[in-house]
């Protein structure tokens, strides 16, 4: 295992979560690479690195500042959804799987490791432009051409075209804990249950027939 490290992207909620338990299965080294980029949902900070532990994986937090905002993830002056809205949603933070990744890389590159994972997925979801699967090849074709070792540091989006109901299956199989990931875009004490998020974490674990264990309303 000393012989594959790999950076995984963890966010705290149950998507990055699977995939740091899936890269582990896999035999990877993981490195968890934890934001902490002024998003209001500030509790799956706490939740990454719980996440990070439970695993046995080693975690940096890395704190970045997006001052522009232009998300109702950055800015509270915009109203996160109480239901689901056509198009891209104002949750959306431009540019962010691109910042995230190019760190990622930066950080991969560093420590020669084989893979970067991250958790997006493209189908039940919220309409990002950057969580499409011709946005990951395009960004593993730049990391190629623009880095010294990127030809060999694999761009991992596994859970891409997997549904919700689907990848929590899969994480149950691969023993996720659950009830340490956080989902809710509000960030409170409690899920708000209505947002985008919690909307389709709550389908997801219906689908999969399953009892959430972070909600069991």
């Amino acid at each position: 295992m000393k012989n594959k490290p790999a950076v995984v992207l963890l966010s705290g909620g149950l998507d990055s979560a699977t995939v740091l338990y899936l890269a582990k299965a896999k035999g990877y080294t993981c490195h968890c690479l934890i934001f902490d980029y002024g998003q209001r949902h500030r509790k799956e900070i706490n939740c990454a690195v719980k996440l990070a532990k439970a695993s046995g994986s080693a975690y940096r937090i890395l704190k970045i500042d997006f001052p522009w905002k232009g998300s109702a993830l950055l800015d509270r002056k915009i109203k996160v959804p109480d239901k689901i809205t056509k198009g891209i949603p104002p949750t959306y933070v431009p540019a962010r799987n691109i910042i995230f990744l190019s760190f990622a890389l930066s950080f991969a590159e560093t420590i020669k490791a084989k893979a970067i994972f991250i958790g997006a997925h493209a189908q039940d979801y919220s309409g990002y432009p950057d969580c499409r699967p011709e946005f990951f090849k395009a960004f593993a074709k730049m990391a190629k051409a623009g880095t010294y070792g990127g030809g060999r540091i694999k761009i991992l989006a596994p859970l891409l075209n997997k549904k919700k109901a689907r990848i929590i299956s899969l994480g149950q199989r691969l023993g996720v804990p659950f009830n340490l990931s956080w989902s809710c875009y509000r960030g409170q004490k409690l899920p708000c249950g209505i947002c985008d998020s919690c909307h389709y974490r709550a389908k997801g674990f219906q689908e999969a027939g399953l009892v959430d264990p972070l909600n069991k309303r």
